[in-house]
């Protein structure tokens, strides 16, 4: 910058600052109003046209993974308690992906129905549906529990009403105490040892499942992400030529 500009640049910048220390005004917020702007499919009837040029080359890479059909899903499936085929299905996957982790199946799988946020449509699957289906970045985590704690579980399970388990049967009552529980078919034995294939967040004890910060060993790798193993599971089903079905067999049952 050269030296006039500077001189005139000095001066303007001195005389803000003396307009700024000299004004002794108060302000006070008299008030405040607020509202929601509904993020929908109204925004689309005039769509920005720089904006969609722009970002048209990122939309069609992306569409092209997005849309890739990765299995066939033999029926429909929704979540809803206190079972349901998609909860079955979700946590049949865990249970068997504790493989990837102590090398065996665990003993018991178990997930949350509010983590599953869209049902399984009867058709094409494709990577979009998945990402709708578990969009959270929860890992597997492998607990072992003595049996009491086991039971402990069982009981937080029903006070929810149910969740997607796999490898346990729970009967309950309508106001969500647990009646009987077992584990394989037979009684849970109180100080046996039993694993259990859940989510992190679970295992943190979210969704009242206080039980599970008891357990007496934790691992949860970062990579094996819930929704990539079920993604992976769906393209070994179908590399097998099966397709994607679930059922509901009474893992939990409310009784009158």
């Amino acid at each position: 910058m050269n030296r006039p500009y500077l001189k005139l640049f000095s001066s303007v910048a001195f005389t803000l600052l003396l307009l700024l220390t000299s004004c002794h005004s108060v302000y006070e917020v008299t008030n405040v109003t607020g509202g929601r702007i509904p993020i929908d499919s109204t925004w689309d009837a005039k769509p920005d046209a720089e904006a969609v040029a722009l970002l048209a080359p990122y939309k069609a890479q992306m569409d092209s993974i997005m849309y890739h059909v990765v299995g066939t899903a033999e029926m429909s499936m929704d979540r809803f308690r206190p079972e349901s085929p998609l909860t079955n299905l979700v946590a049949d996957v865990l249970r068997e992906s504790a493989v990837e982790v102590i090398g065996k199946p665990a003993d018991v799988g178990l997930v949350n129905v509010g983590g599953i946020r869209s049902m399984l449509t009867e058709g094409p699957i494709t990577i979009e549906q998945i990402y709708e289906i578990l969009p959270f970045e929860n890992s597997l985590c492998v607990l072992t529990l003595k049996g009491s704690v086991l039971k402990m579980l069982f009981e937080n399970i029903a006070a929810r009403m149910g969740e997607g388990v796999s490898g346990i049967q729970l009967k309950i009552n309508k106001d969500g105490k647990l009646l009987e529980g077992t584990i394989g078919g037979k009684p849970v034995v109180d100080n046996q040892f039993y694993t259990v294939a859940t989510i992190d967040y679970l295992a943190d004890g979210n969704d009242g499942m206080t039980a599970l910060p008891q357990a007496e060993k934790r691992e949860c790798p970062d990579a094996l992400v819930l929704r990539g193993l079920f993604m992976k599971y769906v393209e070994q089903q179908t590399a097998a030529g099966k397709k994607i079905t679930s059922r509901i067999e009474g893992r939990v049952t409310v009784e009158n």
